[in-house]
Parts: structure tokens; C-alpha cells; sequence
């Protein structure tokens, strides 16, 4: 069984990714996907390269469509408030309107894989790499606010983003068992609240910040 006459690679990606997010890293094997996408190991190698090549295109596309999307694309003008509020609102939004439950793909991988006897795993390299890359850029964006004086210019803002990042972590666990998008987002605005992060101005529409 060679590839498809008509192999869709974008198709292919968003296959792989949707199983991925589904059932985890470890079980997508090489031999596993490629049944999945109905061609052969020596077509799966020429199409993607390799299963790490895949996996790293499949996590720059949950990347792009993931909630969180905004804090990646904010620059050192975004007001750091409004920005967090809508960005956490929407992600307690998908979270609840998610009936498989799934939370985030990259902590779910980071909780499965990124364990101190995982020297050698690239693929938990990967996901340590992306969880790290989300921790500095939220850091980039609160050095930018505090430049602003929009947060406290003695804010720690290494400590803070990591405070940030835990509660996006936070948030993919607990959505996975409360279901109750008002009652995340309650605690979560709580917590906003509390890191001097929340917006009372309203969480407005993330995508037009």
C-alpha cells in the first residue's frame, strides 16, 4: 500500500493532531499513524520526515488555533490586563464547549512525557521546549507592561509568568472534570484578580486585541 494518489498533507496534519490530542504521544506510533492515514512507514518517512518532524508541525498547528493564541501574537504596546481577562475567558469557553474533554494538548504531553528519567526523549524535549518558549514570551509581555507601568515596576516578572502558566496548566486539568464553564471561570477571574491581572473593564473579544 503506497500513498494516496491524492494524499492530502494539511489533511494528514490535522488527522494526526486530532489523534494525538485524543489518545496521547506514546501510542502514535509510526506504524499506528500511518494505518491511520492509510499509507505505507516508507510514505509516512517521505511525506514528514521523520515522527518528530510531524509531531513538531502538529504542535505549530494546535499553536495556531489553541486559545491561547493571543499572547503569542500580542506585542509590547497590548495592554497586559484585557489581554489575559479575554484570553482566560475564552479558554474556559472552549474548555467547556470541548465534550471529549481533552484540555491542552501540549500539558497533557508535558504531564505524560517531561519526567526526570526522560533524558533522550525528543519528543519530551519538544514539548519541554514549547512549554518553556509559552513561560518567556508571557514573561517578554509583562517586562513590556511593567516598561509601561501598567503592572507595579518592583513586579517580579519571572515569578509572575510562571504564576500565569500554572494556571493555564491549572485550567487544562480542571476543565477536564469540572465542566461548568462559569464556575472555571469564576476561580479563574479570582486568580486573575489576585496576581493583579484581571480586567474589570470586561474580558472583551480576544481576537481583536
Amino acid at each position: 500500500m503506497g500513498r494516496p494518489s491524492k494524499f492530502d498533507r494539511d489533511q494528514a496534519i490535522e488527522t494526526v493532531m486530532q489523534e494525538v490530542w485524543r489518545a496521547g504521544f506514546g501510542p502514535a506510533s509510526v506504524k499506528a499513524l500511518s494505518e491511520k492515514l492509510g499509507i505505507t512507514r516508507s510514505s509516512f518517512y517521505n511525506a514528514f520526515g521523520s515522527r518528530e518532524a510531524l509531531f513538531e508541525t502538529v504542535l505549530e498547528r494546535y499553536f495556531a488555533q489553541s486559545p491561547d493564541r493571543p499572547l503569542r501574537d500580542a506585542g509590547p504596546q497590548t495592554p497586559i490586563r484585557p489581554l489575559l481577562t479575554a484570553v482566560f475567558r475564552e479558554i474556559c469557553r472552549v474548555r467547556a464547549a470541548d465534550r471529549q474533554a481533552r484540555g491542552c494538548l501540549v500539558i497533557n504531553g508535558v504531564a505524560d512525557r517531561c519526567r526526570s528519567d526522560a533524558a533522550g526523549d525528543q519528543i519530551a524535549a519538544l514539548l519541554a521546549e514549547a512549554l518553556l518558549g509559552s513561560l518567556d514570551h508571557i514573561r517578554q509581555l509583562l517586562d513590556w507592561a511593567r516598561a509601561r507601568g501598567e503592572i507595579p515596576s518592583d513586579t517580579d516578572t519571572r515569578a509572575l509568568a510562571l504564576a500565569v502558566q500554572n494556571l493555564l496548566a491549572g485550567l487544562s486539568v480542571v476543565s477536564k472534570v469540572v465542566r461548568d464553564e462559569e464556575l472555571v471561570w469564576s476561580g479563574t477571574a479570582l486568580t486573575l484578580e489576585g496576581l493583579g491581572l484581571y480586567s474589570e473593564a470586561g474580558p472583551g473579544d480576544p481576537g481583536q486585541l
